[in-house]
């Protein structure tokens, strides 16, 4: 049946009806997500929380994974493979082939669909990261037991190999039988063990069991964002005590600190979101309750991946106050003491900050200051659900202006070059027309590599590339005075060192210093007098430093 036949063939049961939960749950995405294509007309309602089966079909057959609609709901309406055909090819190929090189799992990675990559959070780890993560253990290893709780191709077990563990005391799992197959030849043709400790298990369910084993050694690269219901993520996460840190990589976190022996080290690949994001703050304060030994920025380590992947290697003893901790870069490899984290906003791990700004973002915090947090409010640019079908780059009968981010400079504001339609009601999220009618606000870009920041008396409206914030009335420094501050070269300068990031998230300049007592009054800016009050110098280089540290 043809795409044509197919629609009039659905036009039959227009009538029948389907829920709102059950809608998510068929294309795989939140009842949140569904609810806002419903808004913006994707969707037909047939009330009482429910949606015609017509117009879901419609849908699926017409504009998921071809519209850019919500970008990581719609990744997994892109594309697809025959999971059950592929994993009978490599699980043929993994009987006769030669797998010690670790070919076969790459090849069986780059056949899996992007899709189902990240469905399942699958990024095999490369054999030159599993090196440099997994060193040469300092104490004997003779009798250690080591564990890969995700241990996909089995590059972190024939590392353990190469390192000297005897092939009986290293255990491996993971939910995928052809990963584990793969795995168990490699082992085989490796040292010619054939091991029965790696499994095709979830490494969370056994992490749950009292009696379960525990290693000397656990290195892992645990699936990112693999997608779990909310309700069992929350039963996870009240299991393991991760408060609110409940992606599955920090649910593989606790789950591997409640199999690692006292004393036993853990070494994580994890995305950068883990470091330095507000929903991981939990699992960071877990982190520092023990010896983190190191911290290591891999960048893009992963093809047609944006994200960083950065490692954490601890041990499992409580933390001492004179803990050095080793953070490496692709630039340098610097020495930090553990306070230095402890002392930053939501426990952040900015292992790209050296030992001299470290410590002048402590003399910073520790100087009497404001935050946002609390003293502002804050509203999203518009979002329309679907720019390409509202937006218009002339003017037309009731269509207003709009600003994109990209039309926003720290002094200037290019003039509008496109224009959505008055009624609001069409689109997705607005905040409230009053912020956006506000006497003055701050209106900044979302996406940036630096704090960009427009004090608007105009009242102007904005799509969700920009944002927007109005300090409230007792804010003790002026709108206009706090927008100079957040554009200023030193601001920029806490800010990259704290957060390290394109994403200029509220969170983040919720937590952002303000010495408001060397501001009060003042109708402008003047960065030179406001450091030198707070006994910090700029350098020829462009960085700062607290005098005493010069």
């Amino acid at each position: 049946m043809n795409k044509s036949e197919n629609i009039e063939h659905f036009e039959e049961i227009d009538l029948a009806v389907i829920s709102l939960d059950n809608a998510a749950l068929r294309l795989g995405v939140s009842t949140a997500t569904i609810r806002n294509w419903l808004k913006t007309g994707y969707l037909k309602s047939a009330g009482m929380g429910r949606i015609t089966q017509d117009s879901l079909t419609r849908f699926q057959i017409e504009i998921a994974g071809r519209e850019k609609l919500n970008q990581r709901a719609n990744k997994s309406l892109k594309d697809s493979h025959d999971h059950g055909s592929t994993a009978s090819i490599f699980l043929d190929r993994a009987q006769y082939e030669n797998t010690t090189s670790g070919n076969l799992g790459e090849d069986y990675e780059s056949s899996l669909s992007e899709s189902y990559r990240n469905k399942e959070g699958i990024y095999y780890t490369p054999p030159e990261v599993v090196r440099d993560l997994f060193s040469a253990p300092q104490e004997d290893i003779q009798h250690a037991t080591f564990c890969d709780p995700c241990c996909g191709s089995g590059n972190f077990i024939i590392r353990a190999l190469e390192l000297g563990f005897k092939p009986e005391n290293i255990y491996g799992y993971d939910v995928d039988p052809v990963a584990v197959e793969i795995t168990q030849a490699r082992i085989f043709q490796h040292c010619g063990y054939q091991s029965a400790n790696i499994q095709k298990e979830n490494f969370l369910s056994i992490a749950q069991n009292d009696n379960t084993r525990h290693f000397d050694f656990i290195y892992t690269n645990p699936p990112w964002g693999k997608k779990l219901s909310k309700e069992e993520r929350n039963k996870l996460g009240a299991r393991f005590g991760s408060g609110s840190s409940i992606d599955t990589c920090t649910l593989f976190f606790f789950a591997c600190l409640e199999c690692l022996k006292t004393d036993g080290a853990l070494g994580l690949l994890l995305p950068e979101s883990f470091f330095n994001i507000s929903r991981f703050e939990a699992a960071r304060l877990k982190a520092l309750s023990l010896s983190i030994e190191r911290l290591v920025d891999y960048g893009k380590a992963f093809k047609g991946l944006l994200t960083k992947a950065q490692a954490i290697v601890l041990r499992n003893t409580p933390a001492d106050t004179a803990q050095i901790v080793k953070c490496q870069t692709s630039e340098e490899c610097v020495e930090r003491p553990i306070k230095s984290f402890t002392s930053n906003p939501k426990s952040i791990l900015n292992l790209y900050c050296d030992h001299y700004a470290a410590e002048t973002l402590e003399r910073l915090f520790s100087l009497p200051h404001i935050t946002l947090a609390r003293r502002a409010t804050w509203g999203l640019g518009i979002v329309t659900g679907n720019n390409k079908r509202f937006l218009r780059t002339h003017p037309e009968d009731g269509f207003i202006p709009v600003l994109k981010g990209s039309d926003i400079s720290q002094r200037s504001l290019q003039e509008p070059s496109h224009y959505i339609p008055a009624d609001f009601d069409l689109y997705q999220q607005v905040a409230p027309v009053r912020l956006f009618q506000a006497k003055e606000k701050l209106i900044y870009k979302f996406i940036s590599s630096r704090l960009c920041f427009f004090c608007d008396t105009e009242q102007r409206f904005l799509l969700n590339s920009a944002n927007m914030l109005i300090p409230s009335t007792d804010f003790p420094i002026s709108t206009q005075v706090l927008g100079e501050l957040l554009n200023s070269d030193f601001m920029n300068w806490v800010f990259t060192n704290i957060f390290n990031t394109h994403k200029i998230l509220r969170g983040d300049l919720e937590s952002l210093p303000i010495h408001s007592q060397f501001l009060k009054g003042k109708s402008s800016f003047d960065e030179t007098a406001y450091i030198e009050l707070l006994h910090i110098e700029r350098g020829p280089d462009g960085t700062y430093r607290a005098k005493s540290l010069t």
